[in-house]
């Protein structure tokens, strides 16, 4: 009796343990439930939903004429969701959805879409990758094949879509209108990051059993903001010829880089700057921007701000006789000589100038100013030069002009200075410099963007800033201007004297240093750094210019021989293009006659040749025709295309020929700018829907 008592005490222990037990475990689902319940529903949610960040469209950058330098264009990641989609659905429709993709893209065969879609449905895949970097268009086609036609759930289309950023102008003015490089935005698309970027939108994304992360609705959580756009002072015309001419003179020099800028006088606008680096495979590319970032020793273009001291500060006259004798002198334990070896004898301060006289300038500013060098320093920075420009664009290089009682100076760092040596100033500093004669004396801020837009509505208008109202008197600039045209017609950069119209400049040449070996290189070679830097008309200042070339290879180098035939190149095409001169000064410059066209709008010849009062003849009022000029006359001969036949593009601009083409069911890739000089499908073969074309611009 005992023993049975005994058992039935443990069993009633036990089921009441097990009921407390139960009891305990009911009392925390409830505390769970009630408690803590949004807490593990927050960590749920935390691990198989998350939301997803969409960037906003980035606001376009545009040229002054509202011709496009970097857009944005919409590409899509296709995927699919393999296992939801029901099985007669899939079954039915793989094996032309499979023939389809392959059609529309050929980078697989039907059979490899085939057996890849299969097995994607064997593993039960949530977000099969079919495709990524998918253009609009094909997205639009993608739409209408068979079962993506049912859409995103019947279907199992996902649609990602992100963005690319692209130049249509390919690397015009690349490194100023900017990049990304390294994670951060670099230019304009750095300065103006804010304005470009809108705001960012938000999709909820679920994690499937597989471990993918797909978005659980078409449509997004919160819609991004695009951007909004900017209008540059860059004008596209200008630039290409800026581009071209420094790019000849690289590869003609083998120089190592070079840069070069273009700034209307009166406003400071920028309208071309270009920064060419040789690479590695011998070919120049815009890597660095030079002309905002690299502080230099400038040389002789230096010395207008030493004739500019000297003259308003009444030392000398430009009629003044200096002695410059053998074209050597000594200052100090250093001898200053003069690039002619036997020197220039007795010449006049206007003379010294033309000739960019070593001894000339440094025997003047020495004279004047070695008993009171601080006076010089003063009169150097009340031009405006010693401060940075505040450009928008971020790493301007800081101007550098040494100082007495700094480490930096010595005996004879007055006469060496006023030549262009101890300071250091960026080529966009020093057109600045110059542009402020070419203006009256005002210097003018390098302005690179003028609007700032939303949906093509101006929100913000910017002003041109004067960052010094006078650089010197009316008289010293009127005498320096004098100087500076005599340069170009008498002296230094004699050989790009033009009679068509007046140019006012300065040639500099520098002997640049490398660091640990002074002026030579490791093989024992002088490194030089060519310039030139001046404005046109001279009469009637519109443009200033500067050219610099880094390390050209042989024995021509100097500013005169190699950056003055750019800066003239330049000019001629400036002055010809934008700046109205008469018909009959136009092909004296250019030396050549009417141009000839293929394969061009007739209304568009029209308005050409009679710009020209060309005299022509066309009895079609539209369509396409082939143009031939003699002499001053202009036949038309119509061009017709014909239905599922290869056009013949050659000669077209890139939008006529991408006009023609798609419109004629091809798709297009090209390489290249310009207009059209090749096409890969031969004109008149017959069309097969869907092919691709490669066409070649010049």
């Amino acid at each position: 009796m005992d023993e049975k008592k005994r058992i039935l005490n443990r069993v009633y222990l036990l089921y009441f343990t097990m009921g407390v037990f139960g009891l305990l475990i009911f009392l925390k689902v409830i505390y769970i439930q009630a408690v803590e319940g949004e807490y593990w529903r927050q960590l749920a949610r935390q691990a198989n939903l998350r939301h997803e960040t969409i960037e906003a469209m980035r606001g376009n950058i545009y040229a002054d004429d509202n011709r496009l330098l970097a857009t944005s264009i919409p590409i899509y990641e296709i995927r699919m969701d393999v296992k939801t989609i029901e099985e007669n659905v899939f079954r039915e429709g793989v094996n032309a959805l499979a023939l389809r993709l392959s059609q529309q893209f050929g980078d697989k065969s039907h059979g490899q879409y085939l057996a890849e879609l299969n097995q994607a449905r064997r593993n039960g895949e949530r977000y099969f990758l079919i495709r990524r970097n998918v253009s609009h268009s094909q997205l639009e086609a993608l739409r209408q094949f068979p079962i993506f036609r049912l859409g995103r759930f019947r279907g199992g289309l996902i649609v990602v879509e992100r963005t690319r950023r692209v130049m249509p102008n390919r690397t015009l003015a690349a490194r100023t209108i900017g990049y990304k490089r390294e994670g951060v935005y670099v230019g304009l698309e750095g300065a103006y990051r804010d304005v470009l970027q809108g705001t960012r939108g938000k999709r909820l994304m679920q994690r499937t059993t597989g471990g993918d992360w797909i978005p659980i609705n078409d449509e997004n959580e919160i819609q991004p903001e695009n951007g909004k756009d900017i209008v540059t002072t860059i004008n596209i015309n200008i630039q290409d010829i800026v581009e071209n001419a420094l790019l000849n003179q690289l590869k003609e020099s083998g120089a190592a880089f070079g840069t070069a800028i273009v700034m209307e006088v009166s406003t400071g606008k920028i309208k071309a700057i270009s920064n060419l680096t040789r690479n590695e495979e011998g070919g120049f590319v815009e890597s660095l921007n030079y002309a905002i970032g690299e502080s230099a020793e400038p040389g002789s273009t230096f010395k207008l701000a030493s004739m500019i001291a000297l003259l308003e500060d009444g030392k000398v006259k430009p009629e003044d006789i200096v002695h410059t004798g053998n074209g050597e002198i000594l200052f100090s334990d250093r001898i200053m000589r003069d690039a002619r070896p036997e020197g220039f004898g007795s010449i006049t301060v206007q003379n010294v100038f033309e000739v960019s006289s070593n001894v000339g300038i440094s025997k003047l500013v020495h004279q004047a100013y070695r008993t009171n060098p601080g006076r010089f320093i003063e009169l150097i920075r009340s031009m405006g030069l010693g401060q940075p420009l505040g450009i928008e664009i971020s790493g301007e290089g800081m101007p550098f002009i040494s100082e007495p009682g700094t480490p930096s100076w010595s005996r004879v760092s007055l006469p060496w200075m006023s030549i262009g040596y101890e300071v250091s100033f960026t080529p966009l500093q020093m057109i600045a410099f110059y542009n402020a004669v070419a203006n009256g004396g005002k210097m003018m801020k390098p302005m690179f963007v003028q609007e700032i837009r939303q949906t093509g509505e101006t929100l913000k208008r910017f002003q041109p800033q004067i960052l010094n109202s006078s650089i010197a008197s009316k008289a010293t600039l009127r005498k320096v201007h004098e100087m500076m045209v005599g340069v170009v017609e008498n002296g230094t950069a004699r050989n790009i004297h033009t009679p068509q119209y007046k140019i006012a400049g300065k040639t500099g040449t520098v002997q640049v240093a490398d660091a640990g070996r002074g002026y030579r290189d490791a093989d024992g070679r002088l490194s030089y750094r060519s310039s030139f830097v001046g404005y046109f008309p001279a009469d009637q200042p519109a443009f200033s210019c500067i050219v610099v070339i880094h390390d050209p290879v042989g024995y021509i180098f100097t500013g005169g021989q190699i950056a003055a035939p750019v800066f003239r190149e330049i000019a001629d095409r400036i002055f010809a293009t934008h700046l109205r001169i008469p018909l009959e000064i136009a092909p004296e410059i250019y030396q050549a006659a009417l141009p000839s066209f293929r394969n061009a709008r007739i209304e568009d010849l029209r308005k050409v040749y009679a710009a020209f009062d060309a005299r022509f003849t066309a009895n079609a009022r539209e369509g396409w025709a082939n143009a031939i000029s003699n002499g001053d006359t202009v036949n038309f001969f119509e061009r017709q295309f014909i239905e599922n036949l290869v056009p013949d593009v050659t000669g077209m601009s890139l939008g006529n020929a991408l006009y023609l083409l798609e419109n004629s069911g091809l798709r297009v890739r090209f390489t290249g700018r310009g207009n059209v000089r090749q096409q890969s499908l031969r004109p008149g073969t017959r069309i097969v829907s869907g092919s691709q074309i490669l066409i070649e611009l010049n």
